[in-house]
């Protein structure tokens, strides 16, 4: 393979072995717990108090409960071959290294650039999300205080505020993330559990007939046209339709983006103190723990009210958890759920960002972003690309609105998830000899299933979200060739060329 190739590969002994080079070490401190806190941390955010009502009324009825299990599986499977990966190759990087070993330097190069979409987009939405919680919450507490100040330009000052603090935790060091993150996600679940517990007490059995709603031809109240609808829709003609099995189906490939961020913790496994048994039990612990918590509200939620009464209103106000208690006149609860929301969302941009810290620090340790980025503090974290992070992040939240940029998180997420599930297929073949703590059961089914579900959820994203995305994907490939194609280490050294020596003997693989 040619020292300049697209497709040169990086092996995963020297993908290992640079994660002891001098000055751009990363401290191993978390542990298989700390990863279940990141890993609930994250995806318990604004979608459990928000996203569960809306689509229970404007698309899936009760059955919206169904949608979450048939989402869960969808993802447990691409998180079964992120289980796989992390436990074999355990360096930062995610989705990113994975593919330096399996597919090449290119599409290695693709998927971080589309890593930095998912995280940065996300973490600058998603802080605007808390400062509009921020400004309710101090609504409910009797202060008037507008968290976006400005005429023509408006600056959210809360949203920065929150991107500061986190950056200089994140600074400090990750396992105080950590601890930080366990307390705040403590707060968030209590909540929800309260929400379970106290909504029990409101459920009419009535509310659950019909479980799944006669079907609405001609796609109600989710119908859209032109480039705002799916390309499924786009490409086939087909414009579906609200409620019946059809809607669930539908459903689920929209509370899957409520599941999107287990796959951050894959991002720690450099960090993690035992890489092999922690990483694939915080991933799955993680899911586990949040699959059972959304179900168990979805089933709360249109137990205590008809699920047409969730159906979003014609001036675009959606339903949240606050209304269903509301009909059943427990008006505190408003104040509980703002609360949770303010404090779920907080751990969603702290993880997030540590997600894009060290996607970017195994991008400049390769060369394909500069090489001193990657260099880390005294605390043992990669200072200066967390700070730039930062900046990044307090400017986009600062300055401008989030709007139809969260769904390009979603398709680049779904993309990383096909790599990683292929990938797993590719390094079963190519390195069999390698030591898997963890291996994926029933391959190739497993991966296969998992890109099948993945291509089926993209393809129920809207049109416009894909043009987006591309566009993204060309101003990457512009970077890679003027820049990091030039000053890759592995096209200066050749290292992708050289044949490992086998780990362990063939067959010889450890369990969890």
């Amino acid at each position: 393979m040619p020292g300049n190739g697209l497709w040169r590969t990086k092996s995963i002994e020297q993908s290992i072995a640079d994660t002891d080079e001098p000055g751009t070490k990363l401290r191993k401190d978390l542990t298989a717990w700390d990863l279940t806190v990141f890993g609930v941390a994250v995806v318990i955010g604004a979608g459990i108090f928000t996203l569960t009502a809306s689509t229970a009324g404007n698309i899936a009825g009760p059955s919206v409960s169904l949608s979450f299990v048939l989402a869960a599986i969808a993802c447990a499977l691409a998180a079964l071959c992120y289980a796989e990966f992390a436990s074999t190759v355990p360096v930062a990087g995610s989705a990113y290294t994975f593919s330096y070993a399996t597919f090449g330097e290119f599409a290695a190069w693709i998927i971080g650039w589309d890593l930095v979409l998912e995280f940065a987009v996300g973490s600058a939405a998603v802080a605007k999300g808390w400062s509009a919680y921020l400004q309710t919450t101090l609504g409910l507490m009797g202060l008037d205080v507008k968290t976006e100040v400005g005429g023509g330009i408006k600056f959210d000052w809360g949203a920065v505020l929150l991107v500061a603090v986190l950056t200089a935790l994140l600074v400090i060091g990750t396992k105080l993330s950590s601890r930080v993150s366990a307390v705040i996600t403590a707060i968030k679940v209590a909540v929800v559990l309260l929400v379970i517990v106290l909504g029990i007490t409101y459920i009419k059995a009535e509310n659950y007939s019909p479980f799944i709603p006669p079907a609405a031809e001609g796609g109600g109240p989710a119908a859209h046209t032109g480039v705002e609808q799916s390309l499924f829709s786009l490409i086939t003609g087909y414009s579906g339709s609200t409620y019946g099995v059809l809607g669930m189906l539908a459903a689920a490939s929209i509370v899957f983006f409520a599941f999107i961020g287990f796959d951050v913790v894959a991002t720690t496994a450099e960090e993690t103190k035992n890489p092999q048994k922690a990483v694939p039990r915080g991933i799955l612990g993680s899911l586990a723990i949040v699959t059972v918590l959304y179900v168990a509200v979805t089933l709360v939620i249109t137990g205590m009210v008809p699920y047409t009464e969730l159906a979003t209103q014609p001036d675009g106000t959606r339903a949240t958890l606050a209304k269903a208690f509301s009909d059943n006149g427990v008006d505190w609860a408003a104040t509980v759920i703002s609360v949770g929301a303010l404090a779920g969302l907080t751990t969603v941009v702290m993880v997030l960002m540590l997600g894009q810290s060290r996607v970017l620090f195994a991008m400049s340790r390769d060369g394909l972003l500069p090489r001193k980025l990657a260099k880390t503090g005294s605390h043992g974290t990669p200072t200066r690309i967390t700070i730039i992070i930062g900046v990044l992040v307090a400017v986009a939240a600062g300055f401008f609105p989030a709007g139809k940029l969260e769904e390009m998180v979603n398709v680049g997420t779904l993309f990383a998830f096909i790599l990683v599930s292929a990938g797993v297929l590719v390094l079963r073949k190519t390195r069999p000899d390698l030591s898997r703590g963890f291996r994926v059961p029933l391959v190739p089914l497993v991966p296969i299933l998992a890109i099948l579900a993945c291509l089926w959820l993209m393809l129920n994203l809207t049109a416009l979200t894909w043009i987006r995305f591309l566009i993204w994907m060309a101003l990457g490939v512009v970077v890679y060739f003027v820049y990091s194609r030039r000053n890759s280490v592995l096209g200066k050294t050749g290292q992708g060329k050289v044949e490992p020596e086998p780990v362990v003997k063939h067959g010889e693989e450890p369990g969890i």
